[in-house]
């Protein structure tokens, strides 16, 4: 090739490389400008706002959670029930026994205090038999063994004696038996009656115990010289009728004071049966909860009911019209509150979402109900760690106080640790408030490159 064709090559490709040259410049400057992307951030320093950034601490979310807040309210009809209405011509309905819940309570154990055994006294109602020394024939005798067996004797009067012909009365009432013996002993002598006698108590009706409640035969036990226990008392009336023994307590009513022993310590504890009862103490077998008693409740009060069967089935089925007529409000008035929610007539709070979310939008906050930052976030998915930045999660809200005018707090948290991510389950949300995350610096490059590359493309292109 001659010098000059060279020249004129030379000629030819240096507007190409000039170009090359001018598009990588472009390119360098448009990088070094920034002009190809811009994504947003929270800096302190804002047109027209002012910002105040504050990292997220226990403290930091206390203090924001005590700013004044009232959830909004569902309308009372979302409370209300359609209630039991009123059976006309039914009369009242009766009361509904006690059923226990799954989680029932101990019963309070409240053990009846030790007695210390006393001798039999005499007292008023108790009938005494007097035997006297005899001199009568077999037959006499026998007939006084008879009158003895059909409980003939001196009954102990109000005002605490007995009446013996030819004696008088005797005071006996207070004095045991061995007691009233002695004065017996000595009225005979002063009447100069051969003192040979015997006495006992044929009946004893003065010392008594009742005995009611869950008991196959509610009664009335005497007090005896044997002394009187517990479980002698209730074996007496028959024993307990209780099907739901951990319901049960036998409750022991003693001079103006009340015992309670749970059934079932009663029964593992001999030393609750052999308790001494005292005169005019009053036992009651109690039970709670009975299935059984439940329903003879029911059907002995719906007996007492005296109205024809049609009189009764048309009460019920005003009753049930009347619950229906309730239903019925109750349903239409949530109906209209679900339709004008759903044409965003309730005039809801909402939390905004933006930056790095799996889609922006907005949050309703719940109604009777705090929702936190963690409740918005992963409501709605949480964010992609792979484009979101962990470390730059904030939450903006206008600040209070000044109106919600020009002055924004960023609630900053730095979920970097993910120990933090405790902060947000405690951080509660407020009307309006962003929540904002940055994109990871990567991420800010990748997308001004995204943007980038098609210009370059096009400017090679033409330079070509």
């Amino acid at each position: 090739m001659s010098v000059t064709s060279k020249r004129a090559q030379g000629r030819r490709l240096m507007p190409k490389a000039g170009r090359w040259i001018g598009v990588a410049a472009l390119t360098l400057a448009l990088t070094s400008c920034g002009i190809t992307y811009n994504s947003p951030t929270v800096n302190s320093a804002a047109d027209g706002f002012q910002v105040t950034v504050l990292e997220m601490s226990p403290t930091v979310v206390a203090s924001a959670n005590r700013s004044a807040y009232a959830p909004q309210s569902l309308p009372a009809s979302f409370f209300a029930n359609a209630g039991g209405g009123s059976a006309r011509g039914v009369g009242a309905i009766p009361p509904t026994p006690y059923l226990p819940d799954e989680s029932r309570e101990t019963l309070e154990f409240r053990p009846l205090p030790d007695v210390a055994p006393q001798p039999y006294r005499i007292g008023v109602g108790d009938e005494l038999l007097l035997a006297t020394k005899s001199r009568n024939s077999v037959e006499e005798l026998s007939g006084l063994l008879a009158a003895a067996n059909q409980r003939q004797g001196y009954t102990v009067r109000d005002d605490g004696n007995i009446a013996i012909p030819d004696v008088g009365s005797i005071p006996v009432a207070g004095l045991t038996i061995e007691e009233a013996e002695n004065r017996l002993f000595q009225v005979l002598v002063d009447n100069q009656i051969d003192p040979t006698f015997s006495l006992e108590v044929s009946r004893f009706n003065s010392q008594r115990v009742a005995v009611g409640g869950a008991v196959r035969s509610p009664t009335i036990v005497p007090i005896t010289p044997n002394d009187l226990t517990l479980g002698e008392a209730i074996i007496a009336a028959g024993g307990t009728d209780i099907r739901d023994r951990e319901f049960a307590s036998i409750r022991v009513y003693r001079q103006g004071t009340l015992y309670q022993i749970p059934l079932e310590t009663y029964l593992q504890n001999p030393g609750m049966q052999d308790k001494l009862m005292q005169a005019g103490d009053a036992v009651f077998v109690d039970t709670s909860y009975d299935l059984d008693r439940a329903l003879e409740f029911y059907r002995a009060k719906i007996d007492v009911i005296s109205l024809r069967q049609s009189a009764r089935n048309s009460a019920l089925a005003n009753l049930q019209s009347e619950i229906n007529i309730r239903r019925g409000a109750l349903e239409e008035d949530r109906s209209n509150f679900d339709r004008r929610e759903k044409y965003g007539a309730n005039g809801r709070q909402y939390v905004y979402l933006a930056g790095e979310v799996r889609g922006q939008n907005r949050f309703a906050l719940p109604f009777n109900d705090r929702a936190t930052l963690a409740d918005v976030l992963y409501n709605e998915g949480g964010f992609d760690t792979t484009t979101g930045d962990p470390s730059e999660i904030y939450v903006l809200r206008g600040d209070p106080q000044a109106g919600y005018g020009d002055i924004v707090i960023a609630y900053h948290l730095n979920a970097r640790n993910a120990a933090k991510l405790i902060l947000a389950t405690k951080f509660e949300m407020r009307p309006d408030d962003i929540i904002f995350i940055e994109e990871q610096p990567i991420t800010k490059w990748n997308r001004a490159l995204q943007q980038l590359f098609p210009v370059l493309l096009r400017s090679a292109q033409n330079a070509l």
